[in-house]
């Protein structure tokens, strides 16, 4: 039997919430250990869009999410955090001060708090109820995430959907695709205001061409290449869209698998937590990021980055009961070797 891997606080999921988790448990000398089912840190940001740019990450006017990754993993490094990558928790037990849990690959973990930063859970897209989209899939006709633009470099473009992840490849494949369609189901979008306004302008360009108010109706082409989109108005009037791709954006599929059997208190496969620790219904057990629920809640990365600070300063009795918190400020403070 191997020897257990101790901590302070162990954090499950090391997406951008859960790496900005362990600085700020680091600037309180909390140590950490991060358990996360990929191979590699960064959750979806790594595993679905790493060359996507982000543009409300305070102080970077756009930011690929792979950089954003790299850079919290920079931030992060002082902190000697135990990385526990590939692994999924399968069993929580104990309470504050005293939790054990243990991982699909046989791990034991001792810890005095636990995070949960577990993002979507386990993800996957939705897919768009149309004949033959396996074949189209494998061909990569389909595609439901972009990890280079410049694969798409010269390609028929259509994006169907009407949300952030819609609008931001949009944008972002101007001047890398051949053409670029944009399938949506009515002219509102509900994406960021100041994106869906560039969408607007670059439609005007003549950069993007906005198919509204049209559903996807048909995938054509043969031995698995795609051809042409055939989309649908509300009348049933068809069109076809050539294509070379298709990117369908009708978000991810949520798993918060072993977590819904730890007796948490759950809100439509989110956790509760009360806002002002993002303390759990069980005690020493926080959330943050988007498996976190409360009134208010905005589904943001900077929010998350918010919420993994008040955490942090909730457990920080728990693993030092008795002992007051002088908070410094960073600036002040600095960081292990600044």
């Amino acid at each position: 039997m191997t020897d257990a891997i101790t901590a302070d606080v162990a954090i499950i999921g090391a997406g951008p919430v859960g790496l900005f988790a362990v600085f700020e448990c680091g600037m309180l000398k909390l140590t950490t250990v991060v358990v996360d089912a990929l191979a590699e840190a960064g959750g979806q940001c790594t595993a679905l869009y790493p060359e996507k740019p982000i543009y409300d990450i305070p102080a970077h006017p756009a930011i690929e999410a792979g950089e954003l990754i790299a850079q919290l993993e920079r931030q992060i490094a002082p902190f000697n955090p135990h990385m526990l990558l590939g692994r999924r928790v399968e069993h929580l037990s104990g309470g504050p001060g005293d939790f054990t849990l243990r991982t699909d690959k046989g791990e034991t973990i001792r810890a005095k708090a636990v995070v949960l930063a577990a993002g979507a859970g386990a993800f996957g897209p939705n897919r768009p109820p149309l004949d033959g989209l396996p074949g189209f899939e494998a061909s990569g006709g389909v595609q439901y995430y972009v990890r280079r633009r410049e694969d798409l470099r010269g390609k028929r473009v259509v994006i169907a959907g009407g949300g952030d992840s819609a609008v931001d490849w949009a944008l972002a494949l101007r001047g890398i695709a051949a053409s670029i369609s944009v399938v949506h189901r009515r002219a509102k979008f509900r994406a960021a205001p100041e994106s869906a306004a560039q969408l607007d302008a670059a439609a005007a360009r003549d950069e993007v061409e906005m198919v509204i108010p049209y559903q996807l109706h048909a995938l054509h082409g043969a031995a698995g290449q795609l051809a042409s989109v055939e989309v649908a108005d509300l009348e049933g009037a068809t069109r076809h869209l050539p294509a070379d791709v298709l990117l369908p954006f009708f978000g991810l599929s949520m798993d918060l698998g072993p977590i819904t059997g730890w007796g948490l208190a759950l809100e439509r496969h989110h956790v509760a937590v009360t806002p002002a620790t993002c303390e759990t219904s069980a005690p020493g057990v926080f959330a943050v990021g988007d498996v976190a629920t409360y009134p208010g809640k905005l589904k943001l990365i900077l929010q998350g980055f918010s919420e993994a600070a008040m955490a942090a300063h909730a457990i920080h009795p728990i693993v030092h009961p008795g002992t007051a918190l002088h908070f410094e400020y960073s600036t002040s403070k600095g960081v292990p070797g600044g």
